[in-house]
């Protein structure tokens, strides 16, 4: 998956805050993100966080034979993986240029510059040596790889404890860690590398980038020294033309940066040490926060418990004193008893409310009877008997058909009028009367 572009209004704003002498993370111009380092349980491992960038440091051994021009040195090698799981624009199982430029940096930082005594690492000159293996895993990116890489490997070269060896003439006796106590690696110095970027070729200089900020700069220095002020090595990439007082002014704040460094990785080693030496609770899984997450989380707020007695007192003072008539039980049937008054049994009466619109409810349906019956004027009378006729009429004039046993129908003509129709005039009295208003 390749890497998201940037959008032009992100580069705009990035390099306007730049030249405001701002950042996104709220850090002045030469100000390193917090670092913080953990250790595992084994010797050898620890991870170390720059900011969000985190990254895993296992360090191994094994006995091999020595390279023929170097008979009497040990080999050290070192490996950095970038996963898919640090970013996704990290293709697992191949080599990009980023990783190879990574590699190559760390090699010239940690075994060009002799931090470690290679040939203490000798077990017999010629035949046997100690191969150390430094791997490094990216489990987040999030800017300025080199400098969280080059820190996690030489504190897992720090920690590291190899077995011990006895040599017998030809044999070689290898000590598990319960018949003899490890021992740890004979290192000088402590190389740290420590990045700068530049923008608007040069004009502008960042310490300790950010993955946001890397996209944007036009250059990267990287100074790899130690605290004695030794420059180990030093890179630059990008294609911009530094001047010598920039690169002078970079070495003394990477001096003074990596000071600092050097004292957090000291009390950390001293930190953990002390741990194992007390039998205390050690690894990564000691070092994560315990935090639970509650639905109903609330900030503490400080109480002026002060006065809380006298309030009290006052409280209680104002109060009515309880009652001294006790109430003596009611026996109504043996094996029941009843203390106090007691509440009439309501189970399936109907409420006020619902007996209002009970009320309410028959009435109107009563009102609609009437009403149909007012409205259709059809006469129902003596419905027993089979020889009475039966009149159906809807109208004021209409055809109306007598049904009469065993006789023809005949057609009359009638007019019915309703008991409303008789009180209210007709539509005709109404006319005219209207016709004579407007005529006179």
């Amino acid at each position: 998956m390749k890497e998201t572009p940037l959008s032009n209004c992100e580069r705009r704003f990035l390099l306007r805050a730049i030249e405001e002498k701002k950042r996104l993370d709220g850090r002045q111009t030469y100000d390193y993100r917090n670092i913080k380092i953990t250790f595992g349980t084994d010797y050898g491992c620890c991870i170390v966080e720059l900011g969000k960038t985190r990254v895993l440091g296992q360090v191994s051994c094994e006995l091999v034979s020595p390279k023929l021009n170097r008979a009497t040195e040990g080999i050290l090698f070192f490996n950095l993986e970038l996963s898919q799981m640090a970013a996704p624009a990290f293709e697992p199982g191949r080599q990009s240029d980023l990783l190879v430029k990574l590699n190559r940096l760390l090699e010239r930082c940690l075994r060009n510059s002799k931090c470690i005594d290679t040939e203490s690492l000798c077990v017999v000159a010629g035949e046997k040596v100690w191969q150390i293996r430094v791997d490094l895993h990216l489990l987040n990116h999030d800017g300025n790889i080199i400098d969280a890489a080059s820190i996690a490997a030489i504190v897992a070269l720090c920690h590291f404890r190899r077995p011990d060896v006895s040599v017998q003439g030809d044999e070689v006796t290898l000590y598990t860690p319960e018949e003899r106590d490890p021992v740890p690696l004979s290192i000088h110095h402590m190389p740290i590398c420590v990045s700068f970027a530049f923008f608007q070729q040069g004009t502008y200089l960042l310490v300790d980038p950010n993955e946001r900020e890397e996209r944007v700069m036009d250059g990267l220095l990287v100074i790899a020294m130690n605290k004695h002020r030794e420059i180990c090595t030093i890179q630059s990439s990008g294609g911009i033309m530094l001047l010598k007082d920039q690169v002078l002014r970079c070495s003394k704040i990477a001096g003074v940066k990596v000071m600092e460094i050097t004292e957090l990785i000291q009390k950390a080693l001293e930190n953990d040490q002390k741990v194992r030496k007390e039998g205390g609770k050690f690894g990564f899984a000691e070092s994560i926060a315990n935090q639970r997450i509650t639905a109903f989380k609330m900030e503490k707020a400080p109480i002026d418990t002060s006065d809380v007695e006298e309030k009290a007192e006052e409280i209680i003072s104002e109060a009515e004193p309880p009652s001294e008539v006790v109430s003596k039980p009611v026996l109504w049937t043996p094996g029941t008893a009843q203390i106090g008054e007691g509440i009439e049994n309501s189970w399936g009466d109907l409420e006020d409310s619902e007996k209002e619109d009970d009320d309410e409810g028959g009435s109107d349906e009563a009102i609609i009877l009437d009403s149909i019956k007012m409205d259709t004027g059809v006469g129902i009378s003596n419905i027993g008997s089979q020889d009475a006729p039966i009149v159906l009429s809807d109208s004021e004039e209409e055809e109306m058909i007598i049904l009469e046993p065993d006789k023809n129908p005949k057609k009359i003509r009638t007019q019915t009028i309703s008991a409303t129709q008789e009180k209210a005039p007709s539509k005709k009295s109404v006319k005219k009367r209207r016709k004579k208003r407007a005529t006179n």
